[in-house]
């Protein structure tokens, strides 16, 4: 039986057990659910966008790969951005043709076309023409202000006519426009084999030129002809006629 003096020792004790405890709870770690309640805050998550950039998809590798050997590719093949480049001397000849696709003179010379044509079919397929030439400029105005993707670095701002969203790259509306005149005067010009590739093979050229200038990427040109491309099937569906445009042909009426 325990002495009534190891009682008291015992209970003696306890305080300074329960003091030690009290001075090392502060430090113990607390659980997950106290600093919950607490009111502790967890460190905050990432940005999405850094998260992408830690963890980067198969797409994201790809897209910046393409991006990569489409800025490399351009700048190899601007030869005539600049005089002192390697095909320097060339430059005056390829600025001949980016005016040759340039939209100016193509509206310009319809809108006289269509001012002079006396034939109602040549004025139909002339006013579609202009109808063509403004889409074009609009559309490729309002994807360029989007995208908002800028010129190459090694291109000199010394082109024919510009307006103020013709500083972005993407597309190209010299392409554009070029594949869209290509498919209309196809089309819609009776023209003989040898006219036929000499349309074809100005178009290509002046795709090939907005690289070779210095003024736009790879994929500015490659998205410019395939915008142009499918762009005439927008104008042949829109065709407009005196059935379903009296007031327009009747503007035109001599």
């Amino acid at each position: 039986m325990p002495s009534p003096r190891s009682s008291r020792e015992r209970r003696a004790g306890r305080p300074e057990f329960v003091s030690l405890l009290s001075q090392r709870s502060p430090t113990a770690p607390d659980s997950p659910n106290r600093r919950r309640e607490s009111g502790g805050s967890a460190p905050p998550p990432l940005p999405e966008e850094d998260c992408m950039r830690l963890n980067p998809s198969f797409v994201g590798i790809a897209l910046s790969s393409l991006l990569a050997v489409d800025l490399w590719a351009s700048k190899r093949l601007g030869v005539c951005a600049g005089e002192a480049s390697a095909w320097g001397s060339a430059r005056p000849l390829l600025k001949v043709v980016e005016v040759s696709g340039h939209g100016i003179p193509w509206l310009l010379g319809t809108f006289y076309g269509l001012c002079q044509s006396d034939s109602s079919a040549a004025r139909e397929v002339l006013l579609n023409l202009l109808f063509a030439l403004l889409l074009d400029l609009v559309l490729v105005a309002v994807v360029k202000g989007i995208v908002r993707r800028p010129r190459p670095t090694h291109n000199k701002m010394d082109m024919f006519v510009t307006v103020s969203v013709d500083k972005y790259s993407f597309p190209s509306g010299h392409a554009t426009r070029a594949a869209l005149v290509c498919r209309f005067v196809l089309h819609h010009l009776v023209l003989a084999v040898p006219l036929r590739v000499l349309v074809v093979l100005w178009a290509l050229v002046v795709g090939v030129s907005r690289v070779m200038l210095g003024r736009h990427n790879v994929t500015d040109v490659l998205f410019g002809l395939l915008l142009g491309y499918g762009l005439y099937g927008v104008v042949e569906y829109c065709w407009l006629s005196p059935l379903n445009a009296p007031a327009l042909f009747a503007l035109w009426t001599h």
